[in-house]
């Protein structure tokens, strides 16, 4: 797989006149190196790679980075670096914009040994965004462990338990069943506060008769997954339930509408069409989906300014809402592979109304 990364990269680095791309964001260097340490710099021309990383990470290098020429330096990392440089004969170097800070840049400007440094914008997220099989396996494995936690934690609900009680019973279970992390901060909103998109979990008790908003996900193997479900204690206000019953369509459709060929803002539209025909378009503030991968958000984005079209292997989360001030809100959000007309739905977790 890390051949043919390459391969893919390689080809976006000929459409530049770039002879090199200097890759330092974490993600980006364990996509196309395989590398998964906490330190890395890595080069790739059209016949070299290398990783350059220090004592701690050498042997580990070594050992997951097989298609690379690690180097090992122990003295200046910018000097390391010029010697590659030198050796590769490279005139113009490309850098990742998005991930090296002003001051960093003002350091390899000074001191690199190129004609030109160049700033570059996504050029590894490009290759990223299509996922090849082995990654959607990993993800397949994130998201079986969240659907896991989500059942689980159905029997732990109930009034009095604190919302953050409940996300530590979420993380405690998804890392026992394999997890290597949380993909963010689990959200776990209840009350008026599931009216809050990013509700993170608060000392806030649970009480009879109000909707709970899960938003939570695992990493494994460094890919994460993201879903979301709406439950109930005791009996929720009409109002909620008619809410609930929207966004349940608007879900499913969108999921079904997520094929190949259309646009990130189209498939949103899907979604965003049949909650403003139902009155609630102003209280569906953000966008469908984003997508997920080593990254828990990252390209394509399923928004009103979504300009990707989609492709095979693109893994999205579709994820409509509904948030009212004052009474609560329901999100419902699954992750989907884009594949031709029939989008594979990832999260198997169940999207009919829970009443606890």
């Amino acid at each position: 797989m890390i051949k043919k990364r390459l391969e893919k990269l390689r080809l976006k680095l000929k459409k530049t006149d770039m002879d090199a791309i200097l890759i330092t964001k974490r993600e980006n260097y364990i996509y196309i190196s395989g590398f998964t340490g906490t330190f890395a710099h890595v080069l790739v021309t059209q016949n070299d790679a290398v990783l350059l990383t220090d004592f701690r990470y050498a042997s580990q290098a070594k050992k997951q980075a097989e298609q690379f020429e690690v180097v090992e330096f122990r003295g200046k990392l910018l000097e390391s670096l010029n010697d590659i440089i030198k050796s590769k004969d490279i005139k113009t170097l490309g850098f990742e914009e998005d991930n090296v800070t002003y001051k960093k840049y003002i350091s390899m400007k000074k001191n690199l040994k190129v004609k030109k440094l160049q700033p570059i914008d996504g050029i590894v997220e490009d290759v990223r965004v299509r996922k090849d099989s082995e990654e959607i396996e990993n993800i397949k494995r994130a998201v079986k462990i969240a659907d896991d936690a989500f059942s689980h934690i159905l029997k732990y609900i109930k009034p009095g338990v604190r919302e953050y009680e409940i996300a530590l019973e979420i993380e405690h279970y998804m890392k026992k069943k394999g997890a290597k992390g949380i993909s963010f901060e689990t959200i776990v909103a209840s009350g008026c506060r599931s009216s809050l998109p990013h509700g993170v979990a608060t000392d806030k008790k649970i009480e009879n008769n109000e909707a709970v908003t899960l938003d939570f996900g695992a990493v494994y193997n460094d890919y994460c997954s993201d879903m979301t479900r709406t439950v109930f204690v005791g009996q929720p206000e009409k109002e909620l339930i008619n809410i609930y019953d929207i966004v349940l369509k608007a879900q499913v459709a969108s999921l079904k509408g997520a094929k190949k060929g259309l646009l990130g803002k189209e498939i949103d539209l899907i979604a965003r069409g049949i909650i403003d025909k139902n009155g609630y378009g102003e209280n569906f503030g953000h966008g469908l989906g984003h997508g997920v991968g080593l990254e828990v958000h990252e390209k394509p984005s399923l928004s009103k300014k979504g300009d990707v079209v989609m492709e095979n292997g693109m893994v999205a989360t579709v994820e409509p809402g509904i948030y009212v001030d004052n009474l609560g809100g329901v999100r419902i959000e699954d992750m989907v592979v884009i594949n031709e007309g029939s989008p594979i739905v990832l999260t198997g977790s169940t999207k009919e109304i829970i009443v606890l």
